[in-house]
């Protein structure tokens, strides 16, 4: 039986616990409206600083060289808010997890006290149901072990294709920069 003690404290956790989730999200939108505002101010200097070259180009030609310009760094400038997005998320996420695996490991350990305590006090005869359970909880363990592993694995690759993806992006668009160049 749980005493009130137990549940007051329990309760208590669990609001810790949400609190943090919630500040942790909380300090992950910060972030990312930090970034949209910066984007967004570089994007209007850069714009008003075209505009200005623009209106003072002396013929034809030097505008379809300022367009051009303004064109090379755009997939640059996408990949690179793109990576920062990126970060701000997995940065979050993390956090997120943390929290959540030690909150995981918290209830498996309560959990086992609670076996542990069942254990003691059951009945003569009981023995093969107490080595039932305890084994049902040893491999729901290593099962959620293994969940995990897969999730972390599947992230990395998943970041690794990104970071590739990235790369690809700006290579090629230096690349097409430079034939233009040439061209």
């Amino acid at each position: 039986m749980l005493t009130a003690e137990q549940l007051l404290a329990a309760h208590k956790a669990n609001l810790d616990t949400m609190f943090s989730l919630g500040a942790k999200a909380f300090e992950g939108v910060e972030k990312l409206v930090e970034l949209n505002i910066q984007t967004a101010k570089t994007t209007m200097e850069e714009a008003a600083e075209h505009a200005k070259a623009v209106l003072s180009a002396k013929d034809a030609q030097e505008l379809v060289a300022l367009h051009s310009a303004l064109l090379q760094p755009s997939a640059e400038k996408i990949a690179a808010y793109n990576r920062h997005l990126y970060d701000i998320a997995t940065a979050t996420g993390g956090e997120v997890t943390k929290v959540a695996e030690g909150q995981v490991a918290e209830a498996q350990k309560k959990f086992m006290t609670v076996v542990d305590n069942a254990v003691k006090n059951a009945p003569a005869g009981t023995e093969n149901a107490v080595v039932l359970v305890k084994s049902a909880v040893a491999a729901a363990n290593n099962a959620f072990d293994s969940v995990q592993k897969a999730a972390k694995q599947a992230a990395d690759v998943a970041e690794a294709n990104f970071q590739a993806m990235t790369n690809t992006a700006v290579k090629a668009s230096q690349a097409a920069a430079k034939a233009r160049k040439t061209a």
